[in-house]
């Protein structure tokens, strides 16, 4: 147990833990080494390790060995999962990554991603067995993904191997130093990993356990009933295997010994493995090799002794323990090499002994120990540094290496160079090596002595060779038919054809290259010497590819020798189907028809039908092509084949014959493919049926006659249930959707669990309780109840039994099990029977219920009293009154109202009396029985029957008036009052007003003032609720209440009435009297009225009302200022609604006066047209012609006015010109040849640009300007047009460039637009077309100038600063041929104004005729008469 002490600030997390462990005593202190508060403290892994969070670290410590790390790590709350397997390092895993933790260290020992947290899947060794030479150790071996095994080093965090397995890894685990892996796959394989040579060796093919010997490098593993043992695991195939009766369950290490343990049944037994073995592996590992040896000494020699020799050879060599390992070979019996070592060890010795230290380090002792591992250049190298070249020669002479012996001796210069050689010759001829010998003249020049050697070597192709690249050679003719006759003899007919060749013998190569059949050879030379022989040459050769089975390469050489025949048998032979089927198509159809079909079969086999079939064709044998689609069950295209070169009934006879032969076998399917084929469906059918597989023969009608699918199905159902096979039947039956004959079947076979299964399944929700029942009834009794309980169904099957009036079951089911249920049985039968009329029973059963009341409204019902009270009085008291109450309700019915009454009072029931008397009007019996029997409610009743007086209306009312009359004779007078007071208007308002009066005058007669004048107060207003206003305004006068009379008055609109009281009684009403007047007119919207009372008043009402048209239409009847003041008042709110163009059409109809207030109107209007869309179009010529006329009147009215001249006057004049422009723009629009003209009056529009939309009007000048050529024109205007909408986007002007429009006069200084007037796709379009003209070399981006040496729209000549005057119909500058008008300032360009005028005459357009004659009216008249406006 472990007790744990926080150490910290109070109220905050604790930074230093003490835990304490109560056994023992230790303690350990756990603290951050970077002052962090410790979180959360838990003793996990069988209170051994110690886990710890802070806000950004892990504390993690071995309480055993009390050795703590602290790491970095960022909460992931609290998910991460802890294993404590290893003693030296700590796994965590954590949302798919692995971290290992090393106890005693601060850092992370490393981080992988893995899926695989089972401990049998991860293996961590960390420093387990020192090794020599090898400071750290630390590898993790883990799963990757279920197939795939990573190893990877921890110190340099590197990947060290990747296995990839063909099979899920169920188990895996590293040696203890790291150098080997072992793994178990699914299937129970062990294998062995090197990690070194990355070597993977499957040693074991079933594996229940596996397990290394703790402390070395030894195999424990269990094969069913064989304990294996792998004392040497460098040799895995080397095994030590003995049997066992049970399972391994553990390894137990100590004293000395290991011990396998074993459990053989309830026993443990177990097995001693040899120590000395295992002992032998720990020796190895620690490079203890004299120990190791010692320890083989000891053991006789076997296979695996004798691996450990061998192992401990190849490491005490390496380790350079030269006499261990001579002793080594000694035991293995290699003599050579023990010898040999010991002459070594015996010269390292005798170096040790005279010169000291290591004699291993002696070059000597190098050299050798590299001539042992057979590396003789190493040795040649140690020999040579030393400059022992003796030695070295030596070395290589011992070794008869000559060559290398030689090679060092010419490299050194040695002198008995030559003496070496001659000496290496002799060795070659004393020991017959006459082709060595050979080569060695060869390579020495002498080349009649190297032929001479390889003739006597026997190797007449090596001298044959020779002489062929020595030309002085070739010219001994002796010698060469002494070569070519030992090749001839020696069969080496190619060489001696190419010898002949070389030395021009054509016909002696022509015979040895035909013998030797070196075809190639012989075929060229013969192109060349004996052209005829070619084509048997090719066919020689041919014959002999066939025979060296080379039947492939045969094929051309035959096609060459025009062996065609011979060709495609090789074809066929070497399978090369498509050169056959090539060749074959060649030849004639007797040669080829007899082979076509070998092919065809074979691309039948390959199931290439299509190529077998055209090829069976070729052939002539269709009759083969059809049985091959037939076998293949391809029988559609075995019918269209047949229907090809058959009479259809002769294929239908064949095919039905086939079908009936398959049949015949049993092959069904192949039958029915066959009927199918021939459009007979029904025999297969037939078929099917008579050997009765339904199941075809369903599929068969489903998909050949789907309307008698279901009929199919009941047939199959009714002969399989006649057959007594009822499963089946019952599947045919539900297919045809007959469920029903389904559950009959089996309830007539008694199988009802079966009928209960179908209708439960198939007959809805409650088909099968009713199968339920019917089962349960066939049983009866006791069976009965068992069943239904069984099925949770007994009371469900009662409520069935009882509403199928099945009452006897019913009783009996109770009776047996639910007697509870016995009451509701008796009930339903009681209602059964009252429903039959048979009442009598009836009521026994519903007394027998428990239910005597129903039985009581039964007769009720019935209308039997005499039997209800009778039930009642003797089983059910409490329904005495009810009996009696229902015998009243018949009297009433029949309206004996006396008899219901004294029934009601005999049930002591008055108020049901006093009830029926209200609701049968007879209030004065209802009165009477409240007062004889129910004192306290006299009152209220007595108020009720006033209300009720009151909703009845004339009736009611009448005995309200005679009741007050009462009281009033009685001298009651306040009572009579209230009386009078109660009385509504029910349609008589004659009564109304006379009992109101009547109260009133009572009242006023009688009562005190106080009360008089409440009374008069609550009848005035009644009065003129019912239009008696006159009546209520002399009662009001009655008591001198003037201003009351006078409302009167006014709310009956009796005005004169209200003003002669007013004016007689108090004079101060008479204005309140007027101003109601006035009120009334203006609330009722009497305005026509309240035109003659006050007219201002009343168009104020107009305006208020948004009556624009009638409050204009009234003022036009006043005086000229009264209607232009609401002319601009309609015409602000228009231009506030966004109605400009209603605005202008207002000052078309009245005018436009000089009134300066209405100026921003005007100016308003004008910026609204020019700003709006759509206004550039011949359909547009009405708004601006309107816009004109307005603004021309409106000038016309400023030079009348004291505004002329002024700063106004002249804006408005520049204004009349724009939309003069913008009109004439319009009308020229409308007509082809007129496009010009327009083209110029949007160009001229630009020097307006201080009062027109910049942007706007730049786009349209450079639309104009494209659509009538002018590119330079309309790309600077575009392009003008995109600055301004930039500069629109950025909200300033200052980034404009001038430069375009210097000595122009196009203003500069312009407003910025607040809004972009041109939509975003039509500035795409411009930006893209701007983009696309700027390309063009062609363009000059100058605006055209004219004779003046200025830009020719342009007034102001700017190199003389003269102005020219704008042409009326182009607006661009008149040069020459002025027309001038009356009007000073006006004229037009002669050339302009006649080709308007002309377009006039051809086009008779009204537009165009209206421009000129709103010019004749602004400049006095036309300049010629020859133009009419008719």
């Amino acid at each position: 147990m472990w007790d744990l002490a926080s150490l910290g600030s109070s109220g905050s997390s604790p930074t230093k833990v003490i835990v304490k462990n109560l056994s023992s005593g230790t303690r350990v202190v756990l603290k951050s080494h970077y002052g962090y508060e410790v979180e959360e403290v838990k003793i996990l892994g069988k209170e051994r390790y110690l886990v710890a969070h802070t806000s950004d670290t892990l504390l993690l410590g071995d309480l055993n060995t009390n050795r703590l790390s602290e790491v970095a790590w960022q909460g992931s709350g609290g998910n991460e999962k802890y294993f404590f397997e290893n003693e030296n390092v700590c796994m965590i895993f954590n949302a798919g990554e692995l971290t290992l933790v090393e106890y005693g260290s601060n850092d992370t020992l490393g981080s992988v991603r893995t899926e695989f947290m089972n401990p049998h899947l991860i293996s961590v060794r960390i420093n387990e067995r020192r090794q020599r030479g090898m400071e750290d150790n630390k590898k993790l071996a883990y799963l990757v993904d279920i197939k795939t095994i990573a190893i990877v080093d921890l110190i340099g965090g590197y990947n060290i191997g990747t296995i990839s397995h063909e099979s899920r890894v169920d188990w895996l685990e590293l040696n203890e130093t790291g150098h080997k892996l072992l793994f178990r796959d699914r299937k129970l394989r062990l294998h062995l990993y090197d990690i070194e040579s990355c070597s993977k060796t499957m040693i074991l093919n079933f594996c229940s356990y596996v397990q290394w010997v703790p402390g070395s490098d030894v195999l424990v593993a269990q094969n069913r009933n064989n304990l294996c043992v792998w004392y040497n695991i460098e040799a895995p195939e080397r095994v030590t295997m003995s049997s066992i009766r049970g399972d391994v369950v553990g390894l137990e290490r100590g004293g000395g010994k290991t011990e396998v343990m074993v459990t053989e049944g309830v026993t443990t037994v177990a097995y001693t493995l040899d120590e000395g073995l295992i002992e032998f592996g720990t020796a190895i590992d620690d490079g203890n090799y004299t120990r190791a040896a010692a320890f083989l000494e000891t053991l006789e020699m076997t296979p695996e002794t004798e691996a450990m020799w061998k192992t401990l050879s190849k490491l005490s060599l390496e380790a350079r323990q030269l006499h261990i390992a001579e002793r080594c070979f000694s035991a293995l019996g290699h003599v050579a090499k023990a010898r040999f070592l010991h002459e070594t060890n015996e010269i390292a010795d005798q170096v040790s002994r005279e010169y000291g230290g290591e004699g291993t380090d002696f070059y000597q002792v190098r050299a050798r120990l590299a001539m042992l591992e057979k590396n003789y250049k190493l040795a040649e190298m140690i020999f040579l540094e030393q400059n022992a070249v003796e030695e070295a020669m030596d070395m290589y002479q011992e070794l008869h290496r000559w060559d290398e012996c030689i090679a060092v001796a010419e490299a050194k210069g040695h002198p008995a160079l030559e003496k070496l050689r001659q000496g290496y010759y002799q060795w070659l001829m004393d020991t017959q090596q006459e082709e060595r010998a050979g080569e060695l003249q060869e390579s020495q020049g002498d080349g009649l002595a190297a032929i001479s050697l390889y003739l006597k070597a026997g190797l007449p192709a090596k001298a044959a060779r020779l002489v062929l690249t020595r030309e002085e050679l070739l010219a001994t003719t002796e010698l060469v038919e002494h070569i070519t006759a030992a090749l001839i003899k020696s069969e080496l007919y190619e060489r001696a054809g190419d010898l002949f060749e070389k030395i021009r013998n054509p016909q002696r190569a022509l015979e040895c290259y035909c013998k030797g059949n070196a075809f190639m050879k012989a075929v060229e030379l013969a192109r060349l010497a004996f052209p005829v022989e070619v084509v048997r040459l090719e066919e020689a050769w041919g014959d002999h590819l066939v025979q060296q089975k080379q039947l492939d390469a045969a094929i051309n050489h035959y096609i060459e020798a025009r062996c065609s025949i011979k060709a495609i048998e090789a074809a066929l032979g070497a399978r090369q189907w498509k050169k056959a089927i090539y060749i074959l198509d060649l030849q004639d159809q007797d040669t080829a028809s007899k082979y076509y079909p070998r092919v065809a079969q074979h691309y039948a086999s390959l199931q290439e039908y299509e190529i077998a079939e055209e090829l069976y064709t070729k052939g002539d044998r269709t009759k083969d092509a059809i049985d091959m689609y037939t076998q293949a069950g391809r029988w559609e295209q075995a019918h269209k084949l047949a229907m090809k070169c058959m009479r259809p009934e002769d294929v239908s006879v064949l095919y039905i014959t086939q079908a009936q032969e398959m049949e015949k076998q049993g092959k069904y399917r192949e039958a029915e493919r066959l009927y199918v084929t021939v459009e007979e469906p029904d025999l297969a059918i037939t078929m099917f049926k008579k050997h009765k597989l339904y199941d075809d023969m369903i599929r068969l009608v489903g998909k050949h006659h789907p309307d008698l699918l279901s009929d199919t199905h009941l047939h199959l159902g009714k002969e399989l249930e006649a057959e007594g096979r009822l499963q089946e039947a019952e599947y045919h039956y539900l297919e045809a959707q007959e469920w029903k004959a389904t559950v009959n079947m089996y309830r007539s076979s008694g199988l009802w669990e079966e009928a209960y299964r179908v209708a439960k399944a198939h007959g809805g929700a409650n088909a099968h309780k009713h199968v339920a029942y019917l089962w349960a009834k066939s049983l009866g009794g006791e069976a009965a109840v068992r069943l239904l309980n069984k099925l949770g169904l007994l009371e469900a099957a009662i409520d069935h039994a009882a509403d199928n009036c099945s009452f006897e079951f019913a009783f009996e089911l109770s009776r047996l099990a639910l007697k509870h249920k016995t009451p509701e049985i008796h009930l339903r039968y009681a209602m059964y029977l009252e429903d039959e009329g048979k009442f009598e029973e009836a009521e026994a059963e519903f007394i027998r219920a428990g239910k005597p009341k129903e039985a009581v409204l039964m007769f009720v019902h019935n209308q039997d009293w005499e039997a209800a009270q009778r039930v009642a009085e003797a089983h059910d008291p409490d329904s005495v009154a009810e009996v009696l109450v229902g015998q009243a309700r018949g009297a009433l019915e029949e309206k004996d109202f006396q008899k219901a009454e004294g029934l009601l009072l005999r049930a002591q029931r008055p108020g049901l009396a006093l009830n029926y008397y209200k609701e049968a009007g007879l209030w004065s019996d209802a009165l009477r029985i409240c007062k004889d029997y129910m004192p306290g409610q006299l009152e209220a009743l007595q108020e009720e029957y006033e209300r009720e007086a009151t909703k009845k209306g004339a009736r009611g009312m009448e005995g309200l008036v005679e009741q007050a009359r009462q009281w009033e004779q009685a001298g009651e007078y306040s009572r009579a009052v209230d009386c009078y007071l109660k009385v509504r208007d029910a349609g008589s308002s004659s009564l109304v007003e006379k009992c109101w009066m009547k109260a009133a005058e009572l009242s006023i007669k009688f009562l005190s003032p106080q009360r008089s004048l409440e009374v008069v107060r609550a009848v005035g207003p009644q009065l003129i609720g019912i239009g008696k206003h006159s009546a209520a305004a002399e009662l009001y006068l009655n008591l001198d209440l003037v201003k009351e009379a006078i409302d009167a008055f006014i709310e009956g609109e009796e005005w004169n009435k209200a003003k002669r009281v007013a004016k007689e009684l108090d004079p101060r009403y008479e204005d309140y009297v007027d101003q109601h007047y006035k009120e009334l007119l203006k609330n009722q919207g009497k305005v026509d009225s309240l035109v003659g009372v006050d007219v201002v008043a009343a168009l104020d009402l107009y305006v208020e009302q948004g009556q624009w048209d009638k409050c204009i239409e009234t003022a036009t009847k006043q005086n000229y200022k009264i209607l232009h003041k609401y002319v601009a008042l309609y015409a602000t709110h228009l231009i506030r609604e966004g109605g400009y163009a209603q605005a202008l059409a207002l000052y078309v109809q009245h005018g436009a006066p000089a009134n300066p207030q209405n100026f921003n109107i005007y100016r308003r209007i004008f910026t609204d047209m020019v700003s709006s869309p759509g206004t550039n179009s011949a359909e547009a010529y009405h708004n601006w012609a309107d816009l004109r006329d307005v603004l021309f009147n409106l000038c016309e009215n400023l030079v009348k006015s004291s505004e002329a001249n002024s700063p106004a006057h002249e804006e408005f004049e520049t204004m009349l010109l724009i939309a003069h422009y913008y009109a004439t723009r319009s009308a020229a629009q409308s007509i082809k040849q007129l496009e010009t003209v327009a083209a110029r009056l949007s160009v001229s529009l630009l020097r307006h640009t201080q009062l027109l939309p910049a942007d706007k009007a730049f786009y349209e000048a450079g639309i104009a300007a494209k659509a009538v050529g002018w590119e330079n024109m309309a790309f600077i205007f575009l392009n003008r047009f995109l600055d301004l909408t930039d500069a629109i986007e950025e909200g300033t002007l200052d980034a404009l460039d001038h430069s375009d429009f210097q000595d122009t006069d196009i203003p500069f200084e312009v407003p910025l637009p607040a809004k972009q007037h041109v939509p975003e796709a039509q500035r795409e379009e411009v930006r893209d077309w701007v983009l696309t003209i700027s390309m063009d070399q062609r363009l000059e981006q100058v605006l055209p100038r004219d004779e003046r040496g200025a830009y020719e729209a342009s007034l102001v000549a700017a190199s003389t600063g003269v102005r020219a005057l704008p042409c009326l119909i182009t607006g661009y500058p008149i040069l020459r041929n002025k027309i001038e008008f009356k009007r000073p300032g006006k004229a037009a360009n002669k050339d302009n104004w006649n080709k308007f005028l002309m377009a006039i005459k051809t086009s008779h357009s009204p537009v165009c005729q209206d421009v000129l004659k709103f010019i004749s009216q602004w400049c006095g008249g036309l300049p010629s008469t020859s133009f009419s406006f008719q």
